[in-house]
Order: structure tokens, then sequence, then C-alpha cells
């Protein structure tokens, strides 16, 4: 199954539910969320940075991912990035992978 972070930084309606439920009932709506969706939640922290959670996960599929982060997004709590992420295999099998590019300018 493939991987997936999700980045999100808490929008003001956001950190007013969090002051209200506090992290480990978020951590727990997150990983249900996760679960519905077919994934599974290897783990979620709270970050003092550029995002305020770290979700990183494990989801059937892009739109599973896609479709997390437009319901999250929609609720209005988070604004929330998602990148896939690739196992050291899946690169080794990438640069093996024939291309036809030209750089610019060749």
């Amino acid at each position: 199954m493939p991987a997936f972070l999700l980045r999100s930084v808490y929008t003001v309606e956001g950190i007013d539910g969090l002051t209200r439920d506090g992290g480990t009932k978020r951590a727990e709506v997150v990983r249900k969320l996760v679960e519905e969706a077919g994934g599974h939640l290897l783990s979620m922290h709270f970050a003092f940075a550029d995002d305020d959670t770290y979700v990183l996960c494990d989801l059937p599929d892009h739109r599973t991912a896609a479709a997390l982060a437009i319901r999250i997004g929609a609720a209005r709590g988070l604004r929330t990035r998602v990148t896939p992420l690739l196992t050291p295999a899946e690169v080794d099998e990438a640069t093996r992978t024939p291309t036809d590019y030209t750089a610019p300018g060749d």
C-alpha cells in the first residue's frame, strides 16, 4: 500500500477545536478517518514548525489520499498538503525505468 505524508496547519477554528478536544482525541479522529478509508495510520505528531501536524499513513491509492485531503479541508479546521512517499525499492525501479528526455538548450 502506498505511503503518504499529510502535513497540516491549523486554522483559527481548528485551534479552537484542538483546545477543546486535546491532542489525543484528535489523533484518534485521524486514526479512524484513515482506517475508514482503507488505510493504516503509522504515526501522527504535533510540531512547533511551519506545519502543526505530521501524519504518516498507508492508503490504498492517490485518489483516497486526495479524498482525505478534500474532506479535511472542507471541514475548515486544517489546511492539509499530501506528499506521496516512495520506498527505496521504488526509487530503484524509477532509476531503471527508461526515459527519453532532452535538457533545455541541448
